[in-house]
C-alpha cells in the first residue's frame, strides 16, 4: 500500500508542477488584411489654348487662324482641353466701339471628357458685322480661362 501512496503522491506532484510550469502566451492578433488605396480623383478639364479664326475642320480646330476679318465672315473660336470629368464652358462674343462694350453672343456647352478634346463656338451675321474690335472670352466653369481680340475691317 506504501506504493500506492507514493505513486499517487508522485503524480500529483508532477501534475501541479507541469500546472505551475511555463504559462501559455496570448496568439498575436491575425493582420489587418490590407486596404486598397482609394480611387483617384479625375484630374479634372483644363483649357490648353483658345484660337480664332474664319473656318474649322471636322475636328473643331480652326483651320485659318485669323485676327482680322471681313464684315460677312463667320468668326470661329476653338477651345482645346485636357482632362476628364464634366465642366461648363461658355464663349462671351462683345464689340468694342469707342469706350463701349456690347454683347454680341453668349453660348455655353457642358463637356464630358475623357480626355484631350476641342470644341467649337461660332457666330455669323449674314447683313455683316460693323467694322472695329471684338473679343471673345471663353470660360471655364464660370472662371475666365482665355481673351482672344480680333478685328472687322
Amino acid at each position: 500500500m506504501n506504493t500506492r501512496i507514493l505513486f499517487a503522491l508522485f503524480v500529483s506532484t508532477a501534475m501541479a508542477l507541469g500546472a505551475c510550469g511555463k504559462k501559455e502566451e496570448p496568439k498575436p492578433a491575425p493582420a489587418p488584411a490590407p486596404v486598397p488605396a482609394p480611387a483617384p480623383l479625375p484630374a479634372g478639364i483644363a483649357v490648353t489654348s483658345v484660337t480664332v479664326g474664319k473656318a474649322i475642320g471636322a475636328d473643331n480646330k480652326v483651320t485659318a487662324a485669323a485676327d482680322a476679318f471681313a464684315t460677312t465672315d463667320t468668326m470661329y473660336v476653338s477651345v482645346d482641353t485636357t482632362g476628364s470629368g464634366t465642366a461648363k464652358l461658355d464663349a462671351k462674343w462683345t464689340y468694342r466701339k469707342g469706350g463701349e462694350v456690347s454683347v454680341v453672343k453668349e453660348d455655353s456647352m457642358t463637356l464630358n471628357s475623357m480626355g484631350p478634346a476641342t470644341n467649337e463656338f461660332h457666330v455669323s451675321k449674314p447683313d455683316g458685322w460693323p467694322a472695329g474690335d471684338y473679343d471673345v472670352e471663353v470660360m471655364l466653369d464660370g472662371k475666365p480661362v482665355g481673351t482672344k481680340r480680333f478685328t472687322v475691317k
